[in-house]
């Protein structure tokens, strides 16, 4: 099974950045790349607090926190962030073409014993894979955000052509990030995006609909069915533009009972796209202030 020293993150955004602190607390030393200084240095100043209220919670020691943050290393381009890489993790845009960009640059770049993941939340890694000459090393790995450092699961897709060397050596850097893992076989939204997809869909057509507000649609998950946030708190956090485009994507793939609300459709058009945007049907003015 191949060893994993040194972890590659592909965009600093809000899933880049928390992949890469995780990966730094799980001992591997971790380059977090952006094309933009601004999200670099947002996103070291957001690890770094997010790393001090763990050691205030006790959830770590301030040496292991101090010894984290150590690890971490940032690059403004793919190739001075990947070229010496064991593992690369791939966190752009939910869109199918940025990521086969992505992957194409990195299988040119990468030495070729380098394993390439995918971040995708629902996107096929085998037609992301194929635009490389090393099917056999690429691999899915769906983190999730709310945020990454403090959600468990990590969803490992295996695509057509993984390998179980490749397989075993995700489940292991998973486990070592503080995940609980779970393999999947490839299909279209895995396990998690198709359920959650499916059910933010029909609040938008609750909402459609006047069957009742957004604050009462979410309170009535997080009471009744034990949810932990609500359909609209969680896409606010996930964007809408990302929501809508993997229902796209799942109504391509499974059919009619993906279709995407038009409400929700309406919203993304109207750039009401969450807490990124400073509204969605709720309103953030803290975003809209730093817009």
């Amino acid at each position: 099974m191949p060893q994993v020293q040194t972890i590659a993150v592909i965009g600093a955004g809000i899933m880049g950045r928390g992949i890469a602190h995780a990966a730094a607390l799980g001992g591997y030393q971790t380059i977090l790349e952006d094309l933009l200084p601004n999200a670099l240095r947002k996103a070291e100043t957001e690890i770094r607090s997010n790393l001090d209220k763990s050691v205030e919670l006790n959830k770590v020691t301030a040496a292991d926190a101090d010894a984290a943050f150590k690890r971490l290393e940032y690059a403004g381009s793919v190739e001075e962030a990947a070229r010496q890489a064991d593992l690369v993790i791939e966190a752009v845009p939910e869109e199918m073409e940025s990521k086969i960009e992505i992957f194409t640059l990195l299988d040119k770049i990468c030495r070729p014993t380098t394993i390439l993941a995918s971040n995708t939340s629902s996107l096929s890694v085998t037609e992301i894979a194929s635009v490389t000459y090393r099917a056999k090393r690429c691999i899915g790995m769906h983190f999730f955000n709310n945020p990454v450092h403090k959600m468990k699961l990590l969803e490992v897709v295996r695509a057509l052509e993984t390998d179980e060397d490749t397989l075993n050596t995700a489940v292991e850097v998973g486990r070592r990030m503080g995940k609980e893992v779970v393999v999947i076989k490839e299909s279209p939204g895995f396990i998690t995006s198709r359920i959650n997809a499916m059910i933010g869909n029909e609040a938008f057509y609750m909402l459609q609909e006047g069957i009742a507000s957004p604050a009462d649609i979410d309170k009535a998950l997080k009471l009744g069915l034990n949810h932990p946030m609500g359909p609209f708190e969680l896409v606010d956090l996930v964007g809408l533009d990302t929501r809508l485009n993997i229902l796209e994507y799942l109504h391509k793939s499974l059919g009619e009972k993906y279709r995407p609300a038009p409400l929700l459709v309406q919203y993304v058009k109207a750039g009401r796209l969450g807490r990124k945007s400073g509204r969605s049907v709720y309103e953030y003015p803290e975003t809209q202030t730093k817009m």
